[in-house]
C-alpha cells in the first residue's frame, strides 16, 4: 500500500472589491472636501447670528502680587471679584487674550467686554484685537467663573 497525500488546494483568490463602489466611495468623499473647502473659501460666515446684549460689562483683570487676578469695572473704577491661586480656566482664557494682544504691540490698558446675551450666552470680546471668544462653548461650569462677573439680572415683577 503507498500511502496517498492528500491534496491541498490553494486558497481561493480574495475577490477584489468591486471598483464601482469604490470609485463612487471616493468621490462622494471629494465632493465633500470641495464642498467643505469652497464654503471656507468663500468667506460666507455660516455662524449663527449672535442673539441681542442684554448687558455689557467693560472689565479690566490685573496682575496681584500674591498670585491671584483682580478684576476692575471700568466704568467705576471698583474692583467686584478677586480669582485667587490657579484659577485655571480664567487665567488661561486672559493668557490667550494677553498673547495676542502683545503681538499686535497692545498694552493692557484697553478694557474686554463680557457680554451677556438675551439666550443667556456669555461671550468676552476684546475690542482691540476683535478678538471674540463665546464661553459657553467651554461648558456651562467654565461660563460660570465669567457670568459671575456680571450684575444681576433684573427682577421682573
Amino acid at each position: 500500500m503507498t500511502a496517498r497525500t492528500p491534496s491541498v488546494s490553494p486558497p481561493p483568490a480574495a475577490s477584489p472589491m468591486p471598483r464601482g463602489p469604490l470609485i463612487a466611495m471616493f468621490a462622494a468623499v471629494g465632493i465633500a472636501l470641495a464642498g467643505a473647502a469652497a464654503v471656507r473659501l468663500s468667506g460666507v460666515d455660516i455662524r449663527e447670528p449672535d442673539a441681542p446684549a442684554a448687558v455689557v460689562r467693560e472689565l479690566r483683570f490685573i496682575d496681584l502680587p500674591d498670585g491671584g487676578v483682580g478684576v476692575i469695572d471700568v466704568r467705576d473704577g471698583v474692583r467686584i471679584a478677586t480669582f485667587e491661586g490657579e484659577n485655571g480656566f480664567l487665567r488661561s482664557t486672559l493668557r490667550g487674550m494677553a498673547r495676542e494682544r502683545k503681538r499686535s504691540g497692545i498694552g493692557e490698558e484697553p478694557p474686554f467686554e463680557l457680554v451677556g446675551r438675551a439666550d443667556g450666552r456669555l461671550t468676552l470680546i476684546d475690542p482691540s484685537t476683535k478678538r471674540v471668544i463665546d464661553l459657553e462653548s467651554f461648558g456651562p461650569t467654565n461660563a460660570a467663573v465669567f457670568a459671575r462677573l456680571l450684575p444681576p439680572a433684573p427682577q421682573r415683577p
